[in-house]
């Protein structure tokens, strides 16, 4: 028997596994443009880019749209194509289009869309709604302007994440995206994650800029400025310059980090080292578990806004970023001999929670992305296909070694490598030292939530517990 086909554009396409006609089109190696459509999440249908001809049945959206054997699908046809514009110019008459100064500039996707659909003029009076800027957070910028209402960021914080800081609120021409009760994002229960900013496919939603003030650093003759780099920081940096990683991409990062006037550039593999061997020492102390541990501060924002009650016991011990600060402040300012407020500490992360860790009371003084670094890299003119290979300055006190009890870390360590994509929650027994361990790695804080509610209500039990707050981890650099 032959499998249930549709025809789209003059090619039949089996339907396979396919939730709905928007995933077959692209197997068939169309890319019908969207706005509101991520696989990960509930179906929205807002944007209506995905629009369609069915023979029999006229315009339909394609994502809401399930396949059906015999179907014809066209996804070019004139009518098609003059809606798409049409949309695309009643978002741009209604859009703040200051695209030049927009931190998303050259990443938005209206821009692109735009550019493949040829919308080189708008037919309707531009009124944009222009309302203020939000920059309350330590690590994301709202700028709801340039909101297209797509509802993606509302989505990824309800379902991927469970925290619920941003729903739509009034109807029509008055509907916006926006916080409890219109407040500041700094004043309701974010934890900066930055799921919404990774989610947003325009500019009202983006990482709180750190270059100025780092820049300013770096100009200053007085201070001292030293940066460490994560793995996942590396690794982006080489995808965005079009390279293969090679050794994780540290040659050449280290030496456009030094062309860029840092005086020491370090691995922040070095403080994971130090962390590692603290959270064993306090795994094997703690006689309540599950020892919950992360180097994720969005993770321990949730837990402090959501789970004050938290069974087991919250690691106390510091992220590596800030222990590399710590440490900085106490052992590498008096071995270069200057004052702790002249040694300027920077990192590169790829995440925007550590921003948000970095704010207020913090050893480290700003905190960069990939996409930010790649900026200041092409603001210095360098040229990435030139640079030499360059190593690490060494630490500047003695590498940590595992202590008692990195064993069961171990396990979680050697859980990630082997399995890099881990999405969800993935658990194992481990014999460490002669005792049986249960273990799990939570991606999402989604996830994390039902794991916690289930070791409340008695129905599953562990002994360490790994939380990281982006679903699929933060080993993959800043997509």
């Amino acid at each position: 028997m032959d499998s249930p086909t549709v025809l789209i554009d003059k090619t039949g396409i089996p339907i396979e596994d396919e939730s709905n006609l928007l995933e077959l089109i692209r197997k068939a190696g169309v890319e019908l443009p969207t706005f509101c459509y991520d696989p990960e999440l509930s179906i929205f249908g807002s944007c209506r880019m995905c629009m369609v001809e069915v023979e029999g049945r006229g315009l339909m959206p394609a994502c809401f749209t399930k396949p059906a054997d015999g179907m014809v699908v066209r996804t070019n046809t004139k009518q098609v194509r003059d809606l798409r514009k049409m949309i695309l110019e009643l978002m741009l008459a209604s859009h703040d289009q200051e695209c030049t100064t927009c931190p998303k500039n050259g990443g938005c996707r209206l821009q692109s869309i735009s550019k493949h659909l040829g919308v080189t003029d708008v037919r309707f009076k531009h009124m944009p709604h222009i309302e203020p800027k939000d920059f309350s957070s330590d690590a994301i910028a709202r700028d709801m302007s340039k909101c297209i209402l797509c509802g993606d960021c509302v989505r990824v914080c309800d379902e991927k994440q469970s925290v619920r800081a941003l729903n739509f609120t009034n109807r029509g021409i008055q509907a916006r995206v926006m916080p409890a009760f219109n407040k500041n994002l700094a004043d309701v229960d974010c934890v900066s994650c930055g799921q919404c900013v990774k989610a947003c496919p325009v500019g009202a939603l983006t990482v709180k800029p750190g270059a100025p003030g780092v820049w300013a650093a770096i100009y200053d003759s007085k201070k001292t400025v030293v940066i460490q780099v994560a793995p996942a920081v590396r690794k982006a940096l080489y995808k965005a310059f079009g390279e293969e990683p090679g050794d994780e991409g540290k040659g050449k990062t280290i030496s456009a980090l030094r062309l860029m006037g840092f005086d020491r550039v370090y691995d922040t593999d070095f403080s994971s080292d130090v962390v590692m061997a603290e959270v064993g020492e306090e795994f094997e102390k703690t006689d309540k578990r599950p020892l919950f541990t992360s180097t994720c501060p969005a993770w321990t924002t949730f837990a402090g806004y959501f789970y004050p009650d938290l069974p087991g016991t919250l690691s106390s011990c510091k992220s590596p970023q800030q222990m590399f600060g710590a440490l900085c402040k106490d052992k590498l300012a008096a071995q270069l001999s200057i004052e702790r407020e002249d040694l300027v500490v920077v990192s590169a992360m790829p995440c925007a929670a550590k921003k948000h860790e970095a704010g207020g009371d913090s050893d480290v003084d700003h905190v960069l992305t990939p996409d930010e670094l790649v900026m200041m890299i092409e603001e210095m003119n360098i040229v990435w296909g030139e640079l030499a290979q360059s190593a690490f300055d060494e630490p500047f006190i003695p590498h940590a070694t595992d202590g008692a009890g990195t064993g069961a870390l171990r396990v979680v360590t050697d859980m990630l490598e082997k399995d890099p994509n881990t999405y969800g929650v993935k658990t194992c027994e481990a014999d460490v030292d002669g005792e049986t361990l249960k273990i799990a790695v939570v991606t999402g804080l989604a996830n994390a939530r039902t794991l916690i509610d289930r070791i409340k209500s008695g129905e599953e039990t562990y002994d360490l517990i790994k939380i990281m707050s982006c679903t699929d981890g933060c080993a993959h650099g800043w997509d």
